[in-house]
């Protein structure tokens, strides 16, 4: 019985022969020193028009607003109900995501995470059509694999919501929920009214968003081990992706460059928290990283 292809929705070129090349090397390393970590939005999964974790707010605002009609009423709500982008970018995103995180402020840990799961097993890409869970780019879930036979452990390290993906990251991904770092919302430690206690949301950010040199720094600190490759499509991931090619061992780098508008959108990343001098895809080729071209590197980008 012969094996499984290597990577089949990789085409042959110049990206997969180094990704390989790659694998094949850091496979006389430690196994202890094979770690990975990964960028969420924009590389694991499909990023536009709008970050997964902004259409379940959106989703949980337009629910709260069926039974309570004075949620208009509110400045940052009423952009978001309405659509309108020129309010919106007013009010700003800081405002608009403090806003949006008050909606879940005070229930326990258990009821977010069930309710973020809930969502993303229903809802639907707003542009594409596909259920979310399909929207993950093929690709790279056939990379996690690869890494996973050749016994890496793997991190996901997002700018996004800590929970939130954690919610989904054992089911899509196959990574623990432990092994997410993201960005983190503080809990409050109360007694419920038969003496137990419990964990309960609030609407703060626990220390900075997890973009730029947060990641890295959060990567220590929450998970104590260096990775040797690293994957991101923005600014946001440039300290990550320098990090992982700076230790030790020979080091890899990946830039997904969304350059395919017909099977997904042709954009350039950029981060949502951090200013960038220059773009990522530049910073790649300045410093010898590997572009990953979507329109040209990849025969699939999503599931079947």
């Amino acid at each position: 019985m012969s094996e499984a292809p290597l990577l089949p929705s990789w085409r042959a070129g110049a990206t997969r022969h180094a990704i390989v090349a790659f694998l094949d090397m850091a496979e006389t390393l430690p196994v202890d020193d094979r770690v990975a970590a990964f960028d969420n939005d924009g590389t694991l999964w499909c990023e536009k028009p709008t970050y997964l974790q902004y259409d379940f707010f959106e989703d949980a605002l337009r629910d709260a607003a069926r039974s309570d009609p004075t949620q208009h009423e509110r400045p940052e709500y009423a952009a978001i109900l309405d659509g309108d982008q020129a309010a919106m970018g007013e009010i700003g995103l800081e405002r608009i995501a403090a806003s949006l995180a008050e909606l879940f402020a005070g229930i326990e840990a258990e009821e977010f995470t069930a309710r973020a799961r809930a969502f993303m097993h229903r809802a639907n890409h707003r542009v594409l059509g596909l259920p979310v869970l399909r929207t993950a780019y093929q690709p790279m879930l056939e990379l996690l694999d690869e890494l996973r036979r050749r016994q890496f452990t793997i991190f996901i390290v997002t700018g996004g919501g800590t929970e939130f993906v954690r919610s989904i990251s054992q089911e899509l991904y196959g990574v623990a929920p432990e092994a997410v770092v993201g960005t983190l919302i503080e809990y409050e430690w109360v007694r419920r009214d038969d003496g137990r206690p419990t964990l309960r949301r609030t609407a703060h950010v626990l220390g900075n968003a997890n973009e730029g040199a947060a990641k890295v720094s959060n990567i220590q600190t929450q998970l104590g081990r260096r990775p040797i490759l690293a994957a991101g499509n923005s600014g946001g991931d440039r300290e990550m992706l320098e990090w992982a090619c700076a230790g030790p061992h020979p080091g890899m780098a990946l830039v997904v460059d969304h350059d395919d508008g017909e099977r997904e959108f042709r954009y350039r990343s950029v981060a949502a928290t951090v200013a960038e001098p220059e773009p990522i895809t530049d910073v790649a080729q300045r410093l010898g990283w590997t572009v990953v071209s979507m329109g040209d590197d990849w025969d699939t980008v999503f599931p079947d």
